[in-house]
């Protein structure tokens, strides 16, 4: 029996890594609404969950994937590898209507302007009080900052070294959290309750899935117009971060 199940999990690694993920985020939106009434969102349970996950994989196992090192979930490498997560980032820009994102106006540019420098500018500085000095480190932190996406696109193309390219993504799982968690409490203070505001919310914050989760929360009819324009940071961020961000950051150091 052992070995017949030892043989499955080989052969449908890549199902068990969707059956593992699938139970995670059913988990999740349970305890999101039994423990929290939906203040929550789940996504952000799921993800502290899943981060929880990884760090115990490791210690049980000595490796470094995470729980993908666990047998049997070994095809969790390829689904959070590096194409799915670019098949996902081209899925979902496909999904944005220029023609609805024109209706954020003028204002909606200078939010995404912002969301995607200020980010930057404070990851960098972060990282500058930590210690770090090279521009190469600088950038791909700040560039984290903006989502964990844009960090380890940004890392790559400039040959960032594995921690420094895993911190940028830990800093943007973080910032994509706190906007999950927070933006339901906030929401009342700021006027997050109509769509031209959830636009320029989704502009200034950045992350798609902070900004979903946070206003799945709030307001279910909300959520696409956030998303609209938070999902151009993936696009602005991996265009601008390794190209013009790091030049000015070369410059300045």
């Amino acid at each position: 029996m052992t070995e017949i199940w030892t043989r499955i999990a080989s052969d449908q690694a890549l199902i068990l890594g969707f059956v593992a993920v699938g139970a995670i985020m059913g988990a999740a939106q349970l305890l999101s609404r039994g423990l929290t009434r939906g203040r929550i969102h789940g996504s952000a349970i799921a993800i502290l969950g899943a981060l929880a996950l990884a760090w115990l994989g490791g210690e049980l196992t000595g490796g470094k994937k995470g729980l993908a090192d666990v047998p049997g979930l070994a095809g969790l490498t390829l689904l959070g590898g590096a194409m799915l997560r670019d098949f996902a980032i081209v899925a979902t820009a496909f999904e944005v209507d220029t023609a609805e994102a024109r209706k954020a106006g003028w204002a909606g540019v200078i939010a995404l302007a912002l969301g995607t420098l200020v980010p930057f500018v404070l990851g960098v500085g972060v990282a500058w009080g930590f210690g770090y000095r090279d521009a190469v480190s600088l950038t791909t932190l700040g560039a984290g900052t903006v989502t964990y996406i844009v960090g380890p696109v940004t890392g790559a193309a400039l040959g960032a070294s594995s921690p420094v390219i895993a911190l940028s993504i830990a800093t943007g799982v973080f910032k994509a959290v706190l906007v999950m968690t927070a933006t339901p409490f906030v929401a009342r203070f700021i006027g997050l309750d109509n769509p031209r505001s959830a636009m320029l919310f989704g502009g200034l914050m950045g992350t798609v899935s902070g900004v979903s989760g946070g206003l799945a929360a709030t307001d279910e009819r909300l959520v696409p117009y956030g998303a609209l324009t938070a999902t151009f940071h993936t696009g602005i961020g991996c265009l601008v971060c390794p190209s013009v961000l790091f030049l000015a950051v070369r410059a300045l150091m």
